[in-house]
């Protein structure tokens, strides 16, 4: 009964989809190039796999509205990274392990055995005893439907960690032997617990990863294990971290212990909006990662989740970025070379001196691509400032504080309702050149800068059209050699 019951359920999600798309489609809040759901609520990646010449986007789904609800997986393939077929809910609640009004089918990963895909999974549900998180199975023939396992669930929480908090399994294959790592809770500090399978049905505990003893927060929630040139990156989302969203940590691993040990740390992402990253391989080998463009209501920032709720959705992705390991073992996350494909009419000029308070229009879109190349040699100024998608009411400030070597991205002004300014450090010092890449959507910006290792991504919830994108300096003079922007194809 409980396999007929997930097809009902899945079926009833499909009808809700099917009744909802035209008109959720239209919402002027759209966005033109990130990846969101068809209607309803959208938040964390999961289950990112290459999976018989496709990529396979699953994520967690609610279809019902667009605020969290009772959680489904959805589901759409995809040629090239950039343009997506939307296939039926994957997994929908339906056991007693998982189907909960706030439970479900919770956070996992995916990967291929024996000619199947195969998928981990949380199941969250409340017995009675408060809510209870264990690590489900599901498998498919085809990559597009699925069943779960008769003897899930597969893992429970262990002696020591609460119920509640034990969840986001991503697991792996190594010398035929599979891997999974969970966030987990003790003692109110942060762990990633290891465990392995022969076969991805019976597994067994390993070790404690890596852990917390205050510095990262209480939870790891969504942990992601993955070599990268000849070292190990554990990347997570903490709760209790502060401001931190997405951080990662490099260092190497004993597969006969289970023990990493890290002696780098960074930030993925210091905007308000990126969460809960995964990663998986392209066919060419190289390490890809997917966060969600938003945030959560315990965050200390945390305003809301916008406004696009009125038009039926909320939630996408942020754009894809490749993983690359630097000789000094930090990371650079840069977004992967299949979206050019998106760029249109292209402007660009070079050699410009900007002098103290001249400013300079560079584009008149809202849906952009853009380039800097700032030659910090020739540069005397205090301050460059980007001013995004100005108009009369509405600005969006991005300002380089050279004199005090930190990048500020406010969205005060943005759009009337999103808050908040994110900071991040700028490291100057030898350098003499300093690059920025900006993506703008619809609904949000993703800011790179200094060789993709300073990053911010935000929300924000502008519809104006009529805009200028202008660059400004304070305090000196500034050389830019190069500017480069792009107008960029709608694929949604």
């Amino acid at each position: 009964m409980s396999k007929e019951l997930m097809q009902i359920n899945i079926e009833k999600a499909q009808q809700e989809i099917e009744k909802n798309a035209e008109n959720v489609s239209h919402g002027k809040m759209r966005q033109h190039f990130h990846f969101m759901p068809q209607v309803g609520w959208l938040n964390d990646p999961n289950g990112l796999i290459y999976f018989k010449g496709k990529y396979h986007f699953f994520y967690q789904f609610y279809p019902y509205e667009g605020f969290w609800g009772m959680m489904h997986w959805g589901h759409a393939i995809s040629d090239d990274l950039v343009h997506w077929e939307y296939l039926p809910v994957a997994l929908a609640p339906s056991e007693v392990y998982d189907n909960h009004l706030k439970g479900g089918c919770f956070s996992g990963s995916a990967v291929a055995y024996n000619d199947k895909l195969f998928i981990a999974y949380t199941g969250t549900t409340n017995n009675g005893n408060g809510f209870e998180q264990t690590q489900c199975i599901a498998y498919s023939e085809d990559g597009i439907h699925f069943e779960k396992y008769a003897g899930n669930p597969v893992i429970t929480a262990p002696e020591g960690v609460s119920p509640d908090q034990f969840r986001d399994p991503k697991v792996w294959e190594h010398d035929g032997t599979f891997y999974m790592v969970c966030g987990a809770s003790r003692n109110n500090r942060a762990q990633a617990l290891l465990y392995k399978s022969s076969n991805m049905f019976d597994w067994e505990f390993v070790n404690v990863l890596a852990e917390s003893r205050g510095e990262w927060g209480f939870m790891w929630e969504c942990p992601d294990f993955y070599p990268l040139g000849d070292k190990y990156v554990l990347m997570f989302s903490p709760m209790g971290g502060g401001e931190r969203t997405s951080v990662y940590l490099v260092g190497d691993f004993d597969y006969n212990t289970g023990k990493f040990c890290y002696n780098i740390s960074g930030e993925i992402d210091w905007g308000f909006d990126y969460y809960a990253p995964q990663s998986f391989k392209a066919p060419d080998g190289r390490r890809l990662i997917v966060g969600w463009g938003n945030c959560w209501d315990w965050m200390p920032f945390w305003k809301d989740w916008g406004p696009t709720y009125r038009e039926g959705w909320c939630g996408f992705f942020n754009l894809p970025r490749e993983v690359k390991l630097r000789e000094d073992n930090t990371l650079q996350f840069v977004p992967v070379q299949e979206l050019e494909a998106l760029r249109e009419e292209k402007t660009e000029f070079s050699d410009v001196w900007l002098h103290d308070n001249e400013t300079k229009v560079v584009c008149n879109d809202a849906i952009f691509e853009m380039k800097i190349k700032i030659n910090l040699k020739d540069t005397t100024a205090k301050q460059l400032k980007l001013i995004l998608r100005q108009t009369e009411e509405h600005k969006t400030e991005v300002v380089y504080d050279f004199e005090n070597s930190e990048i500020r991205f406010d969205r005060n002004m943005s759009d009337g309702w999103s808050k908040g300014i994110a900071r991040c450090p700028l490291q100057l010092q030898g350098k003499e050149e300093l690059d920025v890449h900006i993506y703008s959507d619809r609904s949000n910006i993703e800011l790179f800068s200094d060789e993709y290792r300073n990053n911010i991504t935000c929300n924000i919830f502008s519809l104006d059209d009529d805009v200028n994108n202008m660059i400004t300096v304070c305090g000196g003079q500034v050389k830019l050699d190069k500017v480069e922007t792009w107008k960029l194809k709608k694929v949604f």
